[in-house]
């Protein structure tokens, strides 16, 4: 399934919007992780252990929206956007978001 954040998928046409899609998921963060962020914060640097974090969160959420995408019929997912926030004290959702869209059959 394409999956891109413009407003066309290049070289097809779409010819039916089927909606919004969406996928999200929501993260705690481990103590362990906390204690090495809190070292890697004194004395500077990319915090690794949150980055992987945030990118398993990402494609986990893709996975949902697609999944949501195909339950329409979709052959795409146009305008993805992404947006995080704060529930809680150590937990952040991650949201992907965007319109499932059918192709014409003949750009292929």
């Amino acid at each position: 399934m394409n999956v891109v954040t413009t407003e066309q998928v290049a070289g097809r046409t779409i010819t039916e919007s089927l909606g919004l899609v969406r996928g999200n998921t929501i993260r705690a963060r481990h103590i362990g992780n906390d204690i090495i962020a809190g070292f890697r914060n004194i004395v500077g640097g990319e915090i690794h252990e949150y980055a992987k974090l945030m990118g398993e969160a990402r494609e986990q959420a893709i996975d949902r929206m697609v999944a949501e995408a195909k339950e329409l019929g979709a052959d795409a997912v146009v305008n993805v956007r992404f947006s995080t926030s704060v529930i809680m004290g150590g937990a952040a959702e991650m949201l992907a978001y965007g319109t499932a869209v059918k192709l014409d059959e003949a750009d292929h």
